[in-house]
């Protein structure tokens, strides 16, 4: 694998960083590819409790790396990754990327700074969270090279901002600071230290019982824009596979005794 996206482990805490910081951790073929072995990787781990998405130096991403125009990639080679869609999977290698952090059970908190453009704010989009420092600006930059966005932010932006918001992000490329994201949804909230923010949400989470937030956030995925016949069978699903079971009961023992849980 690749070194421009890193892996390391923190108990239950899977930190992955993009690790161009000489290139403001633009996107190239290695970045989409080690993105999406990671993401499969922790999406196979039964021992996992959060996902923590961060960009070395500066910089969370500052977007496609523009050799994929120049060179890398020719427009046949890039019309093929887009149309094919691997056997059992709903997204192509440009996608990938970003919504597999949709497809892990598991919370994934995007920690942000500085620019957040293009591929780099869809691939924090596809983050449950997203904590940002004073400094972030996003943008969905795609109309900058005459393109749409087509890293899965049709399943993800519409979920966090009204369609006007969208399309005009969408249409102008405009570059959004922190406080007016916040505003408008694009981001969680400010924070001064958005990796130390992320790795204490991380520790709350991991103090819960895991089955319920694994199908919290399925529950959540799943049933958005689901008729209500499907969301509220899918919600008694969910919540009559945790009654009753091993790491429910410890919840009840752990705040009845007053002590840290202890779950499986």
């Amino acid at each position: 694998m690749s070194d421009t996206v890193l892996l390391k482990r923190n108990g239950p805490v899977a930190e992955v960083r993009l690790n161009r910081p000489d290139k403001h951790n633009a996107v190239d073929l290695s970045v989409f590819e080690g993105l999406a072995q990671i993401g499969e990787e922790l999406r196979a781990d039964t021992g996992l409790r959060a996902v923590i998405l961060t960009g070395e130096g500066e910089n969370f991403c500052s977007g496609i790396d523009t050799s994929l125009f120049a060179g890398g990639l020719s427009p046949k080679d890039i019309n093929a990754r887009i149309l094919d869609f691997p056997e059992g999977e709903v997204a192509n290698a440009f996608q990938k990327p970003a919504y597999v952090w949709q497809e892990i059970d598991v919370p994934v908190i995007a920690a942000l700074q500085g620019a957040t453009y293009g591929a780099g704010t869809q691939i924090a989009l596809g983050a449950d969270f997203r904590l940002a420092a004073p400094d972030t600006r996003m943008s969905v930059m795609e109309i900058k090279w005459g393109i749409i966005p087509d890293m899965s932010i049709t399943r993800t932006l519409p979920r966090l901002v009204r369609a006007d918001i969208a399309k005009e992000l969408i249409f102008t490329g405009r570059v959004v600071e922190a406080i007016e994201a916040a505003h408008i949804g694009l981001i969680t909230r400010i924070v001064d230290d958005p990796k130390q923010a992320a790795f204490d949400m991380a520790d709350l989470i991991c103090g819960k019982n895991p089955d319920a937030i694994r199908r919290g956030k399925r529950l959540l995925n799943d049933s958005w824009t689901a008729p209500a016949s499907e969301s509220l069978k899918l919600e008694a699903q969910f919540q009559t596979e945790l009654l009753g079971s091993t790491n429910q009961m410890e919840a009840i023992f752990a705040n009845l005794q007053k002590r840290a849980p202890n779950f499986k």
